[in-house]
């Protein structure tokens, strides 16, 4: 529920957040049926009445940055997986505080100084042996009283299998467990390990290493030393697009080490030394091995968190990222699962990024909208994407007609058109003119008087040396798409 701390969720008015699916949402959201992990649009049908608005990873990060130096004050073993929730080893830390109640009492302590009157900011503590059960010990947990699970075994067997949403992404297994008369963790443990794995692959061996309790070991390997990377930079790093940049060419580099010593990292130390100050450090987690992708995303909320914090004073002179908890085993995939293609598509778009400037390497989402250049959102790769401003599933009456442009410029092009009784006749391409073969249109498009628009006609053109989408408005025509 982190989500909720940002400054803009009212704490008067219901709120939901979420991107595709629900992070964060208030307690009236939540009375409705709304359970976080439920897909958005899902969520918004059961509650129409609360305002939507979109997660910002980095920005929680951001935020979530004083939380972990206060955890990590009082234990130095702090390894964050997302903004809200971190993994703390206590084993040492126990026997210094007294005990782990107590040790748990004072990180409470502790936090409610941080939290002060942000909304969704009390903490939650579980202990149990396993990040999984700790995590669900927490959610159980109630603000003030950690929960502390003696048997942990027997805590996963009374579990919902709602608790597995998140590790095996999503509900359809979920859904068949149910129809199949299995409702809680205790009872996936009493079906064979083997036989999930021949019904369901990757996702039923996952369900029940992680109802069994498996999932604190990777296996983790020694990390040679030249497998840390790190980069100098003479002009220290200071705006955000600079450091987002250099973080995501760092990490690149350290799983292209990787991948030739055939091991794969579950967790990264991420540091940045600044100009004038002592350098930062920061574990960060991950129960899958980290992808490019991954691993660039939490980087950059890293960095992001540092510097828009003031925490590297003067800039960034240096970064480094070592890797741990390696494993050759890699994550188990299920057998139509292509995973080497897209590991090789987002190690492709890292470079580009890399080489070209984080503003040229794009992702386009489909939106609503009447012409070519308004019906897709653009966003940098790497990057949360931009909401779309016009829903695509509306009904657009007015649409330019199919088949649509291969090739759409920013803006409208100036475009010289001859008409001959209101008939296109030729166009001008460069220096010479192109008969019309054939044309359609006009097809009517209404602007909105009110905010300045003009009425315009649009013209599907043929000549001999292509096909172009022409928009006319008072007399002048303009180039609005190519057709291949």
């Amino acid at each position: 529920m982190w989500s909720l701390t940002r400054p803009d969720a009212s704490s008067d008015d219901p709120v939901l957040i979420g991107d595709d699916r629900v992070t964060g949402a208030s307690e009236d959201v939540l009375a409705a049926g709304v359970s976080l992990g439920m897909a958005r649009r899902e969520a918004e049908a059961l509650a129409p009445f609360a305002t939507v608005l979109v997660r910002d990873v980095g920005d929680e990060a951001r935020r979530f940055e004083p939380v972990v130096e206060v955890i990590e004050d009082l234990v130095p073993r702090v390894e964050v997986v997302a903004p809200g929730l971190v993994f703390v080893l206590i084993a040492g830390a126990v026997n210094y505080y007294g005990g782990e109640e107590a040790l748990a009492g004072r990180v409470a302590r502790e936090l409610d100084g941080v939290f002060g009157h942000l909304r969704g900011g009390d903490a939650l503590l579980g202990i149990a042996d396993g990040p999984f059960a700790a995590r669900w010990a927490a959610a159980a947990a109630i603000v003030g009283e950690p929960q502390v699970i003696t048997d942990t075994i027997g805590f996963l067997s009374r579990l919902d299998l709602v608790t597995l949403r998140e590790s095996i992404g999503g509900e359809e297994l979920i859904d068949t467990f149910r129809w199949l008369g299995v409702s809680t963790l205790g009872d996936i443990v009493r079906l064979p390990r083997e036989a999930l794995a021949t019904r369901f692959g990757n996702q039923g061996v996952t369900a029940h290493r992680l109802a069994s309790g498996e999932d604190q070991f990777v296996n983790p390997r020694d990390v040679p030393a030249d497998l840390a990377v790190d980069a100098s930079f003479e002009d220290p790093l200071e705006s955000l697009d600079a450091v987002a940049f250099a973080g995501r060419a760092l990490a690149e580099r350290v799983l292209d080490g990787l991948r030739r010593a055939g091991v794969a990292p579950h967790r990264v130390t991420i540091m940045a030394e600044a100009a004038h100050g002592p350098p930062r450090e920061r574990v960060w987690r991950s129960a899958d091995p980290f992808t490019e992708r991954s691993l660039s995303d939490r980087v950059w909320w890293q960095l992001r968190a540092w510097v828009e914090a003031g925490g590297v004073p003067g800039g960034i002179v240096r970064l480094r990222i070592e890797p741990a908890d390696l494993s050759g085993e890699g994550r188990q995939l299920g057998l139509l699962q292509d995973e080497s293609s897209r590991i090789e598509t987002e190690r492709a778009l890292v470079r580009a990024q890399a080489l070209l400037g984080p503003e040229r390497v794009l992702r386009g989402k489909p939106q609503g909208g009447r012409m070519p250049q308004e019906r897709v959102a653009w966003s940098r790769w790497g990057e949360p994407e931009i909401p779309e401003e016009r829903d695509p599933e509306a009904p657009w009456p007015g649409a330019t007609p199919s088949p649509s442009p291969a090739l759409v410029p920013p803006r409208l092009q100036p475009l010289e058109v001859e008409w001959d009784g209101g008939m296109p006749t030729r166009i001008r391409l460069g220096t010479r003119w192109e008969p019309v073969l054939t044309w359609s249109g006009p097809w009517r498009l209404s602007g909105r008087w009110w905010a300045g628009e003009r009425d315009a006609d649009r013209y599907q053109l043929v000549t001999s040396v292509g096909a172009f989408l022409c928009v006319v408005a008072e007399g002048r025509a303009f180039l609005a798409g190519v057709y291949d």
